[in-house]
């Protein structure tokens, strides 16, 4: 585990500005953006560029929840930072279209309302719903308008018959809209859009230009290679294995345009920079050549990948990850980032069913204050990524970390007075009485990110 005095991961501090619905909706989606650190400001429309300002002297990029405060920022302050805002696209068009559909029912001449919404895109989307009955009405004015006049403008056409329903791209509206008795639906952006935003955020920021070109080491090490050995019958299949592996291996660091060396007859080690390993990650979720391994030769691969200043930091840090992955069991990759911080386990061969979490120095202190290994907690944090589960008997856990039952009982009142485990229940079984069932605290309610 990271050092025990580490400070929590600090990433890119990256504003998140709008109203309070869709900035939790914007922080639920960053969690799969480990290199951010979001400082999240729900507010309304009237304190969007004060809250701007005050937090550009905090953040490196501004991300605003839609066009309305991104115009209002642009038009009232004078920020050197990047500002962004999320886009809508057809998808939440036809999410609102649905929606109304069902409550008012598109019928024959149906006139609708809808403002900040390009002509073009809802037009299309209408054909692509083969929807030929609507006759909308759109607002023509300029794209960052102030929310009363577009109010203004959904209130008149609906009061003098011109629309039985509005579409509209901000909360605000909407809220004032149903007030005033007007049916109407709020296209919220997807999970998608505020993606697309996110990553052309990162793009632009300062820390993440300089981070492109950072060195990255990784070290790869084969699981159970001797008895892979053993089972070949001769000299000559065992070095046709160690030629597949290498193989294997460059193409894979090919894909990442690396250098890759051998460290011996079952370790590599390779180079490359940190934009290129994040875009082959996918973010730091997977690993392919894990995947390729498992799949050509049937082997399994322990990973330690390590950020740093320097080359040097880089090496020892990889060598760190590499030990954790091991310690997990075998079968993984964890990252070590420059501030010790830790991300992992990435997916392997096996699928994972939860992204990749980023471990923070707190729950690694109270971890190893209770008793808790650095191997302990990475063989558990292996097989939460993997299952989702948090819940267990003692045989489960003692087989888990290896132990004997009773070496797992000793170490589970000792986790039960820091709580860290709970008991969640007793499970009935044939015979004999009915056995505890201990819930892992520090992971159960944590999203592995």
């Amino acid at each position: 585990m990271s050092n025990s005095s580490s400070t929590p991961a600090k990433g890119i501090p990256i504003g998140l500005i709008g109203p309070e619905a869709l900035v939790q909706k914007m922080v639920k989606v960053i969690r799969n953006f480990p290199s951010f650190d979001p400082i999240a400001r729900g507010c309304t429309e009237e304190e969007v560029p004060r809250l701007a300002e005050e937090t550009a002297a905090e953040a490196e990029v501004l991300l605003l929840s839609g066009p309305m405060p991104y115009g209002r920022v642009r038009q009232e302050t004078r920020l050197s930072i990047p500002v962004h805002y999320v886009p809508l696209t057809d998808t939440g068009l036809f999410r609102a279209l649905y929606r109304l559909k069902n409550k008012q029912g598109l019928e024959s001449s149906f006139r609708l309302t809808i403002d900040t919404l390009s002509r073009s895109m809802v037009e299309n989307a209408f054909k692509e719903i083969e929807e030929t009955l609507v006759t909308a009405v759109y607002f023509d004015g300029p794209s960052y308008t102030p929310s009363e006049e577009l109010i203004r403008f959904h209130r008149q056409q609906y009061e003098e018959g011109g629309s039985q329903a509005a579409l509209t791209a901000e909360e605000c509206v909407s809220r004032a809209l149903t007030e005033l008795g007007i049916p109407n639906e709020w296209v919220v952006p997807t999970d998608s859009n505020i993606t697309v935003a996110l990553e052309r955020a990162l793009l632009s920021t300062e820390t993440r230009k300089s981070k492109e070109a950072q060195i990255v080491v990784g070290m790869v090490n084969v699981d159970n290679f001797g008895k892979s050995v053993q089972q070949r019958s001769s000299e000559h299949e065992i070095q046709k294995l160690k030629l597949e592996i290498h193989r294997t291996l460059l193409d894979y660091v090919e894909s990442l345009d690396g250098c890759l060396t051998p460290i011996g007859s079952d370790e590599y080690l390779f180079f490359t920079t940190r934009g290129i390993f994040e875009r082959e990650t996918g973010g730091y979720k997977s690993i392919p050549l894990a995947r390729s391994a498992n799949k050509r030769l049937g082997l399994t691969l322990s990973m330690g990948v390590g950020f740093g200043r320097s080359a040097n930091e880089a090496g020892t840090l990889a060598r760190s990850a590499l030990r954790r992955s091991k310690e997990a069991g075998g079968n993984a990759c964890f990252i070590l980032r420059e501030d010790h911080s830790i991300i992992g386990p990435l997916e392997m061969a096996a699928p994972v069913e939860q992204a990749a979490a980023l471990t923070d120095p707190e729950l690694i202190r109270t971890a190893e204050e209770a008793g808790m290994t650095s191997a302990y907690l990475s063989r558990l944090m292996n097989r939460f990524a993997r299952t989702g589960v948090t819940d267990y008997t003692v045989h489960e856990l003692a087989d888990i970390l290896d132990i004997t039952v009773r070496s797992m009982h000793r170490l589970l009142l000792q986790w039960m007075e820091s709580g860290l485990v709970e008991i969640a229940g007793m499970e009935k079984v044939p015979k004999g009485r009915p056995r505890q069932i201990y819930r892992l605290v520090l992971l159960a309610g944590r999203s592995v990110n």
